[in-house]
């Protein structure tokens, strides 16, 4: 069955938005070095020519990826000022809407498409009967974050953090959980577990973790709607962080760059817990393959959820046409994308968005896929 188009055809509102955000973009802490180093292979922009490149692209995606997408544009455009970029944080879901039904010029997204999408689909923007690639820009681990009074931090097993989001377990105080943490004083309060609302990679990633790690409790296949009655739905990242912020013995899952106010769970089997960090989560994609059955230049990667560390992470990835129909379009995706890749844009984007860079093998690999756009 096709992917319906219902969001490539309800979005104006949010581009216009995105519109004046894309241009006026002032972040919180400044993109690394955009004023003064190379951007999208360019020398420094005190000696460098203007920049030859005009136009807009237009992006939707990922709610993971705002920040992100903030300051990467940022910087670009610093770099091209006769370039305007907008992307609408409507989910990972809407993005690949949008980029089949031909709303987008590239599309971010927390999974890739899956082979059989991209077989049953034909994609607005590109070339006739030629498909698109996925290619990895942004990695974060997933944070299970929790909001109970006078808890600090938890330890949890993945069948632990699987039966409290399927609804086995209800109480903070549960066994299960108190067998865990010895010495920490658990409430008996009613455990409110948020999940997205919206058609969601991250939920996809983190449902896939579940699935692989603790078969036995979830027993629902991975996907990027929620599978399970019950719990509190919040509509995108934003609405998850909202959600358990403001409730009281609330825990979710967000993207860790959206985590910094709260307590987080450390994960792992009993005597063997894993905080998150950056470092681990980008390891664990580079050390990770790609998916059987993919073509040349769609990095599509398989996350080795059964790696040593902390192996709940997510991958985003931005989507683009392998072959444009405009060539106007592929020249201003693939100079955005290899800034995106770059040591610089990723630097950039770790800084503000708190987001692991792209290791080097990683990031040659991806700025070699996005070479082969035409």
């Amino acid at each position: 069955m096709k992917i319906r188009l219902t969001a490539a055809l309800g979005i104006s509102a949010a581009l216009l938005l995105s519109a004046c955000a894309a241009n006026e973009v002032t972040p919180t802490n400044e993109p690394a070095n955009t004023a003064g180093s190379e951007s999208a292979g360019t020398e420094s922009s005190e000696a460098a020519a203007p920049s030859a490149l005009s136009g807009t692209l237009t992006g939707i995606g990922a709610s993971a990826q705002e920040v992100a997408q903030q300051t990467w544009i940022a910087g670009f455009q610093t770099a091209n000022p006769d370039v305007t970029i907008n992307y609408a944080p409507e989910g990972s879901g809407a993005g690949r809407e949008a980029f089949i039904g031909g709303g987008a010029d590239y599309a971010g997204s927390d999974r890739a498409f899956k082979v059989e999408e991209l077989a049953e689909n034909s994609f607005g923007k590109c070339v006739a009967d030629t498909k698109p690639i996925n290619i990895p820009v942004y990695i974060s681990p997933i944070a299970v974050v929790f909001n109970v009074e006078g808890v600090d931090k938890l330890n949890m097993t993945p069948a632990t953090i699987a039966k409290i989001f399927k609804g086995d377990i209800t109480k903070w105080n549960d066994p299960a959980i108190a067998a865990d943490n010895e010495g920490v004083t658990l409430p008996d309060l009613a455990i409110t577990a948020v999940h997205r609302a919206d058609t969601s990679g991250t939920t996809g990633n983190f449902t896939d973790y579940l699935q692989e790690v603790a078969p036995e409790v979830w027993d629902a296949e991975p996907s990027d709607d929620w599978a399970y009655p019950g719990g509190e739905a919040a509509e995108k990242t934003q609405g998850v962080v909202a959600a358990v912020a403001g409730g009281t013995g609330t825990i979710g899952y967000v993207d860790a760059s959206q985590a910094g106010q709260f307590s987080t769970v450390a994960i792992g089997e009993a005597g063997k817990y894993n905080a998150l960090t950056n470092e681990a989560a980008a390891a664990i994609v580079e050390n990770s393959p790609v998916e059987e059955g993919r073509a040349e230049n769609d990095m599509a990667i398989k996350i080795d959820r059964k790696a040593e560390g902390y192996p709940l992470v997510l991958v985003s990835y931005l989507i683009a046409c392998q072959d444009y129909q405009d060539d106007a379009v592929a020249e201003l995706v693939k100079a955005y994308g290899s800034y995106v890749v770059s040591a610089e844009g990723q630097a950039a984007a770790g800084e503000r968005a708190g987001n692991a860079p792209l290791s080097q093998k990683v990031s040659d690999q991806a700025k070699a896929a996005i070479d082969s756009i035409q």
